[in-house]
């Protein structure tokens, strides 16, 4: 590797969802298949709530919530903050 390039970090993406979600693994295909495509490397984690809690711990807007390194995948809903447990 040439002096002074970092390595390419691995993007953080985290899906969380609920228990019985239907959308959670076509969601987690999905990424898996575009992040080939573009040859991407991320480290992808699944995450399942129990809790109302939990769901606001994790930031869950709706089942599947999708995180890129730690934000929501639309920018839109980035400042929202009414989680849920659904």
């Amino acid at each position: 590797m040439a002096e002074g390039v970092e390595p390419a970090r691995a993007i953080e993406i985290r899906v969380v969802s609920t228990e019985g979600c239907v959308g959670a693994p076509l969601t987690v295909a999905r990424i898996r298949a575009a992040a080939a495509e573009m040859k991407l490397t991320i480290s992808l984690r699944e995450v399942v709530v129990a809790t109302q809690a939990e769901a606001e711990e994790l930031r869950m807007l709706g089942s599947p919530t999708v995180q890129i390194n730690g934000l929501d995948l639309d920018p839109s809903l980035r400042g929202e903050t009414q989680y849920g447990f659904t």
